[in-house]
Order: structure tokens, then C-alpha cells, then sequence
């Protein structure tokens, strides 16, 4: 088995989705995670608070500075993760698919560079 990296990809433009579209998305959610429970697919999954959230720790000689917000600006960033186990990318595209479904959202598939620990 190998690890993957499903990214949810959010738009930073626009209005957010109202709070029933967002309860039926939350619920498709859980479904989709238990599918991959139930597959043993599962590994780790949850969503990102915004981009102005985050701190960038930058090396600089001797020293790490911190500065605020993401290293970039863009018109999307990311929502959340998954981390899946799956046997190949095909698979691992396959539950892409049944991600972006469950977000209505784009979803980055990205494969680990060494695979899972089998112990």
C-alpha cells in the first residue's frame, strides 16, 4: 500500500457556501470518510482554518523568523487533507473522484514519496 495526499483545494474568492449547502457537504463528508474507514482506506483526514491563520517559519542564519499569513497569496488555498492508503494511483484517483463529490470542491491527489510503513 501506498500513502496519497488528497488536498482540497478552497477558492478564496467568492462567498461561502450558506449554512444548509454547508450541513449537506459536512454530511456527505462523514459518508465519505466512513467509506473509507470501512475500505481501510482511512488514514487521517480534517480541514484547514483560513489562510490568514497561518505562520510561515523561515530560516535566516542562526535564526527562524515568524511572519504572518501564508507564504503566498493565490486565488485558492488549502481547505483540508486526507491521507489515504491506497494500492496505486488509479485507487487513489478513484477516492480524488468520491472526494470532490463529498466538498463540491477541486481535490489535488499526491502520492508520498516512500510507501507506508507495513509493520
Amino acid at each position: 500500500m501506498k500513502y496519497y495526499l488528497l488536498s482540497v483545494i478552497q477558492p478564496s474568492e467568492g462567498a461561502p457556501p450558506s449554512a444548509e449547502a454547508l450541513a449537506d457537504i459536512v454530511g456527505s463528508l462523514e459518508l465519505f470518510h466512513q467509506e473509507l474507514r470501512e475500505a481501510g482506506a482511512w488514514v487521517f483526514a480534517g480541514g484547514l482554518h483560513g489562510p490568514e491563520s497561518a505562520t510561515v517559519l523561515r530560516p535566516k542564519g542562526d535564526e527562524v523568523l515568524a511572519t504572518d499569513g501564508p507564504f503566498t497569496e493565490g486565488k485558492e488555498y488549502l481547505g483540508g487533507v486526507c491521507v489515504i492508503k491506497a494500492p496505486d494511483l488509479d485507487a487513489a484517483l478513484d477516492w480524488g473522484r468520491k472526494a470532490s463529490r463529498a466538498t463540491t470542491l477541486p481535490i489535488e491527489v499526491r502520492p508520498f514519496l516512500h510507501p507506508a510503513d507495513e509493520r
